[in-house]
């Protein structure tokens, strides 16, 4: 067993989504340019078909982010580039953010663009929730006129049939023999004042 190497057995765990076929070659503008090039198209054509300026796509390639317009409108030009070229839109644009943010070329621009965004979901979820707590109240209101209303009309119904629930409201005649001795009491104060103006 001289000049016998010793064997060793070696356990590799491949991660999750790893495609062996696929090693990206370099930085996220290489890659594009390179599957451009594999499929022969010119810069040109990508500017025919999407409307892309060619400064923006050749900014791309070359990894020069700030040159891009920002915000949502660079993760657009990704789209329709890698859209030309027949390419997974939502991959090549996850790379492109990923390669963006760790560029370090993150404009001031760009972090106010994002923080919009997120403010934006933020204010349509507190529309939302505003809307169905109205629509909670509204609907605990219109609960408690109904309980309202079904123990009025349940209590007249037994009051009528007792007897003694004779008018439509039980306090109508306190009210007018209310309004009798208010009455009234107008005519002596009217006669009063009638009786000291002739003396």
């Amino acid at each position: 067993m001289t000049g016998a190497f010793p064997r060793f057995i070696v356990f590799v765990e491949i991660p999750r989504g790893f495609d062996p076929f696929w090693m990206p070659m370099g930085s996220f503008g290489e890659d594009l340019r390179t599957e451009r090039l594999s499929r022969g198209v010119a810069l040109e054509d990508i500017t025919a078909v999407t409307k892309i300026s060619q400064r923006h796509l050749v900014a791309l390639e070359e990894d020069k982010y700030r040159q891009l317009p920002g915000g949502i409108l660079s993760k657009g030009i990704v789209r329709g580039y890698v859209g030309a070229l027949g390419l997974d839109e939502r991959d090549w644009t996850e790379r492109f953010v990923l390669a963006y943010a760790s560029s370090g070329q993150v404009l001031d621009d760009d972090r106010s663009w994002m923080a919009f965004a997120s403010n934006v979901g933020k204010a349509r979820i507190q529309k939302r929730e505003a809307a169905e707590m109205r629509l909670r109240w509204l609907g605990a209101v219109l609960l408690v006129i109904a309980a309202s209303a079904g123990i009025f009309l349940t209590v007249r119904y037994f009051g009528v049939r007792a007897g003694w629930w004779t008018t439509l409201l039980p306090l109508e005649n306190h009210l007018v023999s209310m309004v009798e001795r208010l009455t009234s009491g107008v005519q002596a104060v009217a006669n009063h004042a009638v009786t000291w103006w002739k003396s």
